[in-house]
Formats: structure tokens, sequence, C-alpha cells
């Protein structure tokens, strides 16, 4: 680029890690008499295997050491500077507009992790070398580049975006953001044989339709060949309005303590973070506002060091902004139907048994609950009562996801 580019980079590099780099390597403070969750896993001193009914990995031995040592082996995307230029455009940073899509990154990143090295996987530990290819190769999955072999870039997550209407620069909601990977993974697997064991479902309308889950993860199957992929489940949903009810901050922490969570993007308005665990009132996260450099995943032996973040922030449930994203993921058959069993319980809120849960499971198909010709028209009032702030609809929010 040329030197006022360079120079602009530089400048927006160095206010964003002013602005936001001194929270990311503060320390918070956690009482260590108080339970951790992360992830499904408990960390605390008197262990305990259930919370609302979600069943959790009893760690043998949990400490506050533990915690972290899980903590740290979740990947972690941040803003990068002086990138390839995404096609198209002089840009080559997203510092200051691609929050959403290393959130997104980071809860796919972590289904991957579950996938082919299983939830137990710690990146400090003593491991395989095949462990160690692995975990090098889902980080270079997400290297910033425009190539095949960067799936999952910003670069080509960005690409995927134009096809709906978004350009570099633009801000992704966690709705637009889940149908992006959802077509990015799509893709990949016709040249990735490991990406082709998986698949993503994105809920429609707050609801899991468990007849289209089961097909898109039978699909391919034969009279005698049977064939199943894992399933990363998206739900996008909307957690009150302007900011989220506090009847369901229960659920999002029942959530987060369930084995099946890969966990939750969303944040403040304008500002993305990835949710993956919680003590006592506040939730714990990965934030991605952090700029640092590009790292070249083309060399054999790249750093790793700056794809994970040793150090575990928190802020008050009260501040998530009600609309995200929450991600599961279930790798065989029997997973999904213990998913479809437990789930439910954990989605409605105790103080109104039965109503408003966070989003339902239904059986059959969503074809079976649609009628094509009223559904639009349903849509716009849904989205009208639901988004906006002065009777005005806000035509950028990323709920004009067209299905």
């Amino acid at each position: 680029p040329t030197s006022p580019e360079k120079v602009k980079t530089k400048l927006m590099s160095v206010w964003n890690n002013v602005k936001y780099g001194w929270t990311v390597r503060t320390r918070t403070s956690f009482n260590k008499d108080a339970p951790i969750w992360l992830l499904g896993v408990i960390y605390h001193r008197k262990m305990t295997t259930q919370f609302f009914g979600a069943s959790a990995m009893a760690d043998d031995g949990a400490s506050f050491d533990a915690f972290l040592e899980d903590f740290s082996s979740r990947l972690w995307f941040t803003y990068r500077r002086e990138f390839p230029a995404i096609p198209g455009t002089d840009i080559r940073t997203d510092c200051g507009w691609g929050c959403m899509l290393r959130s997104s990154q980071m809860i796919l990143a972590q289904a991957f992790v579950m996938h082919l090295l299983g939830r137990q996987w710690r990146w400090q530990q003593v491991h395989t070398e095949a462990g160690e290819f692995i975990h090098r190769l889902v980080a270079r999955w997400f290297g910033d580049k425009a190539d095949a072999s960067t799936p999952f870039s910003l670069h080509n997550l960005v690409q995927r975006g134009r096809e709906s209407g978004k350009k570099a620069g633009d801000w992704y909601g966690p709705s637009s953001v889940a149908y992006i990977l959802k077509d990015a993974l799509e893709d990949a697997a016709h040249r990735d044989q490991r990406l082709a064991q998986l698949c993503i479902y994105v809920a429609q309308d707050c609801t899991i339709y468990m007849d289209d889950v089961t097909a898109l993860c039978s699909a391919g199957s034969t009279e005698g060949n049977a064939k199943w992929r894992g399933v990363i489940i998206l739900v996008p949903v909307r957690l009150g309005g302007e900011r989220i009810n506090s009847a369901y901050i229960p659920c999002v922490k029942a959530m987060l303590a369930y084995a099946n969570c890969i966990g939750i993007i969303g944040g403040r308005p304008r500002h993305s973070l990835y949710f993956l665990g919680w003590q006592e009132e506040k939730v714990i996260y990965l934030d991605p506002h952090y700029c640092q450099e590009m790292v070249d995943v083309n060399s054999q032996d790249f750093p790793l060091d700056s794809f994970h973040c040793s150090w575990p922030r928190k802020m008050s449930f009260s501040r998530i902004d009600p609309s995200c994203t929450i991600g599961f993921y279930c790798k065989t058959r029997h997973d999904l139907e213990d998913f479809t069993k437990n789930i439910r319980e954990l989605t409605v809120p105790k103080q109104m048994r039965h109503e408003y849960p966070v989003f339902l499971i239904s059986e059959g198909s969503c074809r079976d609950h649609t009628d094509p010709e009223k559904r639009p028209e349903e849509i716009v009032h849904v989205l009208q009562d639901v988004y906006s702030r002065d009777g005005s609809v806000h035509r950028n929010s990323e709920e004009y996801v067209v299905l």
C-alpha cells in the first residue's frame, strides 16, 4: 500500500490498542470459592456435575490453574493489520469493523477443535505430533488471506458476505455471520475430507427443526451405506428489547454450562465478543478487539502464541446485547438425541415456565410449519416490534437476512 495507507493502518491499530489493549492484558479477579464454568466444564473445589439439568464434565482435581489452561487453549482470533488487501479493496486491516467476523471464527474454531481433538485437549500439555498437526491445521484454516487453503479467513468470509449485500468495512450481525459460516463450510467441504465430516444448521425463527437437522447430518446416505456428519447448530436469538431480559440470564448460564455448547457470539452493540463461560454474575469472554500483526500461516512452523489468550475477561451479564447467536456441537447421532432431550429444559426461564423460551425444538421440518404466503409479512412485523427504537426500522441491522 501507499505510505499514507500504511500510516492510517498503523494509527488505527495504535488507537485501538490504546482503547482496548490494556483491558485484554489486565488481570481479572476471580472468586476462588465460587465455581467457574467454561463450555460445559466446571472448575471448583467442591465438584458439582449438575446445573439447571446440564451435565458437566467434572474435571478431577480441577483448580483455577486448570481453568486458565483450558481457557488459554481456546483459539483466539483478533483484529489483524498488514494482511494482503481484501480483494477489490485497499483494506489491509479489519481494525474497527471486523469484530463480529472474528467472534464467529472463534465459535467455529471451537467446534473444529471439539470435532478433531476433543473437549479435553489442552494446548500446553504434552501432546502428540498428530494433535499438534491438527491444532496448527485449524489455525491455518483461519489465516488472513484470500485462498482456498484458508476457507474461513476474514477475506473469504467477507467475500461470502458480499454475496448477500455486505462489504468489507460493514457491520456484521450475529445472525448474518451464522449464514456466512454455513456457506463457507459447505464450500470448503468439497475440498477437504475433514471438513466434509461436518455441517452447519442455522435455526430459523428461533426454532430448531429436528427433521431438518437429521436430514442435513445424514445427507449422502444410501440404503446399506449410512453416513453421519457432526453438526454445528447455530441459533440466532433475541433475549430482550433494548437490553437483555434478566429472566433469560439463568438460561444463558445453563447453556454455557452444557457440554455440547461451543459458546455465544454477541456482546454490546457494535462491539462483538465471544462468550464461553461464567462465574457468579459475570460472563467470561474472549475479546477480538486487540489488534495484532498478521501471521503468515503458509510457513511450516508459524507461531501460535497470538492465536491464544492467557487473560480471561469478565463482564456483567446485564451488559450483553440481547441480539446474539448461540452455538452447539453434536458429533454423533447419539449426541444429537441427547441434545434434543436435554436442551428444552435449559431454554425456558424458571419464572415464566413454558412461556417465551430462548428458542424452540420442533419435530418435523421447517416447511411443515411455514406458510410461504404469510411468512414474509410476519417476519417484518416481528422485526419491527423487536428492533425499532423510535418506531422506524433500522435497515442496516442484520436481522434483514432473506431466507
